[in-house]
């Protein structure tokens, strides 16, 4: 066995051979004497199997019988149960009335609050109304009273301005 190094530095192992034939015969050899041992532990294997086998079966038997005669109906009532409580036919009778009520009764007191809202409305246009005609004819009362009352006061200044000068 001989060790190079080539032109990329890495490490060659180049082996004769002489000794790999060598290597060869041995592992013939070698596996020729294991081939019985190799059989018996198979068949030792499968004698442990078939054993293995014998015992469990009556034991995984006794166990579906346990769990048929003392877990299967524990969980079967637990599951009716659950099925009985989670039921949607059952609740939607008797659950679903409260809230259609409670909408029904919102949707009515919303109509009444829109009426009394549009009731109130008109009314306070209607007085608006009113006020503005009444306040309208005050205002332009008012204007006209304030309108003589500078026009007498401008006269009464034309007047003595007037009667000051020359």
């Amino acid at each position: 066995m001989s060790l190079t190094m080539n032109r990329r530095r890495r490490a060659e192992v180049v082996i004769p051979q002489t000794w790999l034939s060598r290597m060869r015969d041995q592992a013939r050899r070698a596996g020729g004497r294991m081939s019985p041992v190799a059989e018996t532990a198979r068949d030792l294997a499968t004698h442990r199997i078939e054993d293995a086998r014998v015992w469990a079966a009556p034991k995984l038997d006794q166990a579906a019988q346990s769990v048929e005669e003392q877990i299967a109906p524990i969980v079967s009532a637990f599951l009716t149960e659950m099925a009985r409580r989670i039921d949607v036919s059952s609740t939607k009778k008797t659950r679903r009335r409260w809230p259609v009520l409670a909408l029904l009764s919102g949707v009515a007191i919303g109509a009444v609050g829109v009426a009394m809202y549009r009731n109130n409305a008109q009314r306070w246009t209607e007085t608006m109304r009113e006020s503005m005609r009444h306040t309208g004819s005050d205002a332009s009362k008012w204007v006209g009273d304030k309108a003589g009352e500078v026009g007498e006061k401008a006269d009464k200044a034309a007047d003595e301005i007037s009667g000051k000068m020359p």
